[in-house]
């Protein structure tokens, strides 16, 4: 007589950190049974960015069906949940107010364990899904719309910041500069798709902290006012956008990208360096640009150190990357229900 089968262990995991609100349903052993994102891209597309106010309306219009989709597409009723996750930071306060309220009522009412998840750890995780559990220990390169940091990763759930961007993000950089080039929104894709028809070395943009070694740390905002002293002089003069002509946009493009992208591998080679690590983790929305991700793999190669990114699918934001609260589970760390939400980020979790 065969044993009966042992029963499955699930868990739903909720991001709505900022545009996307998101829902995934994650078996312990990382198998993602759904994962569902509503995307806002379009409500924020003419103001060339995240509206906070508008995102959190959004967030409250789609929270609940994508919910119920992904536990459909999951094949998971509610009470086979083992926990219910959730965003808690960093992000939009009044986005992740809306995650966590869906995630606090679920948890409230099917007595299920409420784990807190940490959007930036939930990048760096994606790392561990996609390329197994020996990716750790490693550097962790958290580069996206509102975040460049530099970790070093001990383990699968333990993070200690090195450096970060002293202003703007690298995302947030590729949409100001397609802003000024008249390109749209989102910046990535945008500029990517530009920089291909264009020369990386048509401009020499500044590339902030590259040689300094002794501090990893970022700074893109001195390379975003670059471009748009080249576009409109010194000081900016009134200009526009459509009348610059496609080559100039696509060298300009070009030229912009290559200079994050120096600056992102040579931090990421100078922070291996200084921990002794031979493996970097790489995620964010940033890190679905092809010549990022090109270019950090010649640099593995070169290098000699083990690299890891996820696919595109779990670069940009996310629910299913919130299989790291399996990991706060077996450890015991489970959230009270007056549990809040933060807008900044964690320094450090061991």
């Amino acid at each position: 007589m065969s044993n009966p089968p042992v029963p499955r262990r699930v868990l739903l995991a909720i991001e709505s950190s900022c545009d996307e609100t998101a829902a995934a349903v994650i078996d312990e052993d990382l198998t993602v049974r759904s994962s569902i994102v509503a995307s806002q891209a379009d409500l924020h597309r003419r103001f060339g960015g995240v509206v906070p106010e508008i995102a959190s309306r959004a967030h409250l219009e789609r929270i609940l069906p994508v919910i119920d989709e992904a536990l459909t597409k999951g094949d998971c009723r509610l009470e086979e949940l083992a926990a219910i996750a959730v965003v808690t930071q960093p992000g939009l306060v009044g986005s992740l107010l809306v995650g966590l309220t869906a995630a606090k009522t679920l948890a409230l009412v099917l007595g299920k364990p409420l784990i807190a998840v940490d959007h930036i750890e939930a990048h760096l995780y994606a790392c561990r899904m996609a390329c197994g559990p020996d990716v750790f220990p490693a550097v962790g390169l958290v580069v996206s719309g509102g975040h460049t940091n530099l970790y070093d990763c001990s383990c699968a759930s333990g993070f200690e910041m090195l450096g970060a961007t002293i202003d703007d993000a690298a995302g947030e950089a590729f949409d100001k500069v397609a802003a000024i080039l008249g390109l749209g929104y989102p910046g990535g894709p945008a500029i990517q798709e530009a920089a291909e028809n264009g020369s990386p070395s048509a401009f020499r943009f500044p590339r902030t902290f590259l040689k300094d070694t002794e501090r990893l740390a970022f700074s893109f905002s001195g390379l975003k006012t670059a471009v748009l002293y080249e576009v409109a002089g010194v000081p900016p003069r009134d200009y526009d956008p459509a009348a610059l002509a496609p080559q100039y946009v696509a060298d300009l493009a070009a030229s912009f990208q290559e200079a994050v992208v120096d600056v992102l591998v040579g931090k990421s080679v100078q922070a291996l360096r200084r921990r002794g690590r031979k493996a970097l983790c790489v995620g964010g929305g940033v890190a679905a640009n092809a010549r990022l991700r090109e270019r950090l793999q010649q640099e593995a190669k070169a290098g000699g150190f083990d690299l890891a990114i996820p696919p595109l699918v779990l670069c940009t934001d996310n629910a299913a990357m919130g299989a790291i609260a399996w990991e706060h589970l077996a450890h015991g760390r489970i959230a009270d229900l007056d549990l809040d939400v933060s807008a900044g980020l964690v320094r450090g979790r061991k």
